[in-house]
C-alpha cells in the first residue's frame, strides 16, 4: 500500500495523464453501511428480440433491415450525433469585438454503431476473449480504413481475418475516432443489445487533447520516454493496484481513479494505437476486457453499468502527436456500495474538483481477490 497514513487522512492526488487534481477521503469507508442489499439478479432478457432494432434479421427504426449476422454487425447510426454533410457556417466578425465570447464551429463526421454478438441476452461479461475479438478486429479495420495517408500509422500490415463486412471509406478526412460503450440504463443506455458506438469528427475533443498534450510534455521533459509506459513499469514494481495483468496489457485502478471502481486497461509497451497491436496483443487486450466485464459483474452480482472507451493516436495529427500517444481504455463505472447504490458526481465535484471515498487500493484488492473465476450468472441458471 501507499504510505500508511493516506489510509487515514483526507488528500489530494495527481492526475499526470490530465494534469488535474482530485480529493481522496479515505475515512469516509469507515462508515458503517446498512443500505440496500440485494440478491444476485440473473437475465431476464430473451436470446432473440423481435421488437430490437440491432438483433439479426430486424428492421432499424428508420427502415433498414439488419443482416442475419452472427457475431458483429456494423452500421453508419440512424441517429448520428454528428454528419458528414450539413449546412456551411463561418463566424464572422472582429476577433476584438465582445461577441468573440460567443464562439461556435461547425462540426462533421461520421458515427457508427457496432453490436458485439448477435444474442440480445449478453453482454462482454458473458463474452470468452475469442468471442471479443472480432469485435477488437473490427474497431482495428474501422480505425485504419479512417487514418489519413500522412500519419505514420497509415499502412501498417494488420493481419486481420478477412471482413464480413466492406467499410466504406468517409468521404472527409477526421481527426479523431471516440470507441466507446455504454453499457446500461444507469448510463443512458437505450438498447440492452451488446453493442457500442464509433464517432468520428473534425477537431480533437476535449478529454483526449488534454491527456495528449501531457503526454507530449512528459515525453518532451524526460528524454523521449512514455508517460504510461513508465506508469505500468511503476505499478508492476508496486503490485497495489493492479487488478489482471497478461503479456501484453496492465488492468489497474488508476492512483488518480475518481469513479469507485474506475479501472484502465493500459498497453504495457508504448503502443500509440490499435494498428500497432500484434495478432497476440489484440488478443490479449481482448482478455482483458473480458476480465474486467466478468470482474465488475462479479463484484455485486449483477450486469454492472459502466461507461467505456478507448483512447490512442488521433487519425489525422503532427508526427509528434502521434508518436507520443499511447494506447489505453478507460472503465468508468459509478456503483459504490451494492447494486444499487452508486457515486454521484455532484456538489463538492462540480463546484471544486472530483471526490472519492473508496481508495484504488482498495479497490482493486476487492476487483482482483473477490471477483475472479466465473461469472455469477451461471451458477443462477
Amino acid at each position: 500500500m501507499p504510505e500508511e497514513i493516506l489510509n487515514d487522512i483526507s488528500h489530494r492526488r495527481y492526475n499526470p495523464l490530465r494534469g488535474s487534481w482530485l480529493l481522496v477521503s479515505p475515512h469516509r469507508t469507515k462508515r458503517p453501511w446498512q443500505g440496500q442489499q440485494e440478491s444476485p439478479s440473473k437475465s431476464s432478457l430473451p436470446e432473440y428480440d423481435p421488437s430490437c432494432y440491432l438483433c439479426p434479421g430486424n428492421k432499424r427504426a428508420q427502415g433498414d433491415v439488419n443482416p442475419k449476422y452472427e457475431t458483429t454487425f456494423v452500421f453508419v447510426n440512424d441517429y448520428s450525433a454528428v454528419k458528414e454533410s450539413q449546412a456551411e457556417y463561418t463566424q464572422e466578425g472582429d476577433p476584438s469585438d465582445l461577441s468573440n465570447l460567443l464562439r461556435a464551429a461547425p462540426v462533421t463526421g461520421k458515427c457508427y454503431v457496432l453490436t458485439f454478438s448477435s444474442s440480445h441476452n449478453l453482454t462482454l461479461a458473458d463474452l470468452s476473449p475469442a468471442q471479443i475479438l472480432p469485435v477488437i478486429n473490427v474497431w482495428t479495420s474501422i480505425y485504419a480504413s479512417h487514418l489519413s495517408p500522412s500519419s505514420p500509422l497509415s499502412g501498417i500490415p494488420l493481419n486481420l481475418p478477412a471482413p464480413t463486412q466492406m467499410i466504406e471509406k468517409p468521404s472527409a478526412q477526421y481527426t479523431w475516432m471516440q470507441i466507446f460503450e455504454n453499457k446500461g440504463a444507469a448510463m443512458g443506455c437505450s438498447n440492452p443489445h451488446p453493442h457500442g458506438q464509433i464517432w468520428t469528427t473534425t477537431g480533437l475533443p476535449e478529454e483526449p487533447a488534454a491527456e495528449l498534450q501531457q503526454l507530449i510534455k512528459y515525453r518532451k521533459e524526460h528524454g523521449g520516454r512514455n508517460l504510461l509506459e513508465d506508469y505500468a513499469k511503476l505499478e508492476m514494481e508496486k503490485k497495489e493496484r493492479i487488478v489482471f495483468e497478461n503479456e501484453g496489457f496492465l488492468v489497474v485502478c488508476p492512483w488518480w481513479a475518481v469513479w469507485p471502481f474506475e479501472v484502465m486497461v493500459v498497453s504495457k509497451r508504448h503502443r500509440r494505437s490499435l494498428v500497432d497491436l500484434s495478432e497476440q496483443e489484440r488478443k490479449d487486450f481482448a482478455e482483458a476486457i473480458a476480465e474486467v466485464t466478468r470482474r465488475y459483474d462479479n463484484l455485486f452480482e449483477t450486469s454492472f453499468p459502466y461507461s467505456s472507451g478507448i483512447h490512442q493516436a488521433p487519425l489525422e495529427g503532427t508526427e509528434e502527436e502521434i508518436n507520443a500517444s499511447h494506447f489505453h481504455m478507460h472503465f468508468y463505472p459509478p456503483l459504490l456500495r451494492s447494486a444499487t447504490v452508486r457515486k454521484f458526481l455532484v456538489g463538492y465535484e462540480l463546484m471544486a474538483e472530483p471526490q472519492r471515498d473508496i481508495t484504488p487500493e482498495q479497490a482493486a484488492k476487492r476487483l482482483r481477490e473477490d471477483c475472479g473465476g466465473e461469472l455469477y450468472r451461471k451458477n443462477l441458471e
